[in-house]
């Protein structure tokens, strides 16, 4: 299932169009959708550990091309969350 995938994907760190988890938490906010313009440290996303939040930030200027996770879900520290292109 799409679940299960999204948690075998894991964050490349150099590659700064993927956005990934940097704590164990669940997915509090997503705050963009596939085709927003995200500026580079603009925070696109939020999560929530043990009632701390933590921003997501993007790493780089571009388009969301692809959003992996929902809000709720609970994901793990390096995984993947969404994908960036530049544009």
């Amino acid at each position: 299932t799409l679940i299960i995938a999204s948690e075998l994907l894991h964050l490349e760190p150099e590659d700064k169009s993927q956005v990934g988890a940097s704590i164990p938490g669940a997915v509090a906010n997503i705050a963009v959708k596939v085709g927003d313009k995200v500026e580079e440290n603009q925070t696109i996303a939020t999560i929530e550990a043990m009632k701390m939040e933590t921003a997501v930030i993007a790493r780089m200027s571009g388009v969301v091309e692809e959003i992996i996770v929902q809000e709720g879900d609970t994901v793990k520290g390096g995984q993947l969350l969404m994908k960036l292109t530049e544009g």
